[in-house]
């Protein structure tokens, strides 16, 4: 999945979300109790969010004919982010960042070298939190990590200043 991986990239990266990123994620969202999930492919994401209290108000995937891109998924419901772990290709990548940070705070999950790329500086002074994670384990039956640290990084269109960086804490596999 990662730019050093030998693996076959899955068709629009549908990875699941596991669950010892999504814990890390936690403490970062005071005040949210709604969100919106617009590449939720199974559900894995949506799930781990549930079972700590918070409430889907949109879930939708490519897959189901919903393109977070272009489907207006905002006039569907009222939520107070969005949170996501979105395709990590960059032509798909930043658009959503732009779309999305318009409509709600933002949390993508992605890679962690991104913040370190010329391609990162014009999304820089608008995100306002990196939860890093480290490599996460994107294939539940296998017994290694993604060679990518990953992060939590959080838009909103709003916000002006650059990020704050939260180290990454030890994570349950």
């Amino acid at each position: 999945m990662g730019k050093r991986s030998s693996f076959d990239r899955r068709k629009n990266d549908a990875y699941h979300t596991p669950a010892a990123p999504v814990a890390a994620l936690i403490p970062h969202l005071r005040g949210i109790r709604t969100f919106a999930e617009p590449c939720a492919g199974e559900g894995h994401l949506v799930g781990h969010l549930q079972r700590h209290g918070l409430i889907c108000a949109y879930e939708g995937d490519i897959e189901a004919g919903y393109d977070a891109l272009t489907y207006r998924f905002e006039d569907e419901a009222t939520f107070d982010a969005i949170i996501t772990n979105p395709p990590w290709t960059r032509e798909i990548l930043h658009p959503m960042i732009e779309r999305f940070q318009q409509i709600a705070p933002t949390w993508l999950l992605f890679d962690a070298d991104w913040i370190h790329t010329r391609q990162a500086v014009p999304f820089i002074d608008q995100c306002s939190h990196i939860v890093s994670v480290g490599r996460v384990k994107w294939i539940e039956d296998s017994k290694f990590t993604g060679k990518d640290n990953a992060a939590w990084h959080r838009f909103h269109a709003q916000h002006t200043g650059g990020p704050r960086f939260f180290a990454r804490e030890a994570m349950a596999a």
